[in-house]
């Protein structure tokens, strides 16, 4: 079964960090570009940050620059997201997707897998 499970939300307040792990299962990412996209309530989806199968090139959305990195760990099968220098406006829930292709088909939405996500709230 093709699972990806997210954890490592919470609350925490403004300037925090947080990290969110999404573990895969039923399926090696070596082969998948992997990344995080985030919903805060209405509001559309953003592609918040991926990183490629291939060479390791990542991609972050312009407000989360120089606050957050992505790294994965293959051997662990699992993909990581350190936010720090967190703000109000990053509260929204967490999603991990993988595509089963490089970063133009991550950023193209061409998801193979989907975590239920993780809700982070930054606050005071």
């Amino acid at each position: 079964q093709v699972q990806l499970v997210e954890s490592g939300g919470g609350l925490v307040q403004p300037g925090g960090s947080l990290r969110l792990s999404c573990a895969a299962s039923g399926f090696s990412l070596d082969y998948y570009a992997i990344g995080w996209l985030r919903q805060a309530p209405g509001k559309e989806r953003e592609r918040v940050s991926c990183i490629s199968s291939s060479d390791g090139s990542t991609y972050y959305e312009d407000s989360v620059k120089g606050r957050f990195t992505i790294s994965r760990d293959n051997a662990k099968n699992t993909v990581y997201l350190q936010m720090n220098n967190l703000k109000p406006e990053d509260t929204a829930v967490y999603y991990c997707a993988a595509s089963d292709g490089d970063l133009i088909q991550w950023l193209g939405e061409d998801f193979g897998a989907w975590g239920q996500g993780t809700q982070v709230t930054v606050s005071s």
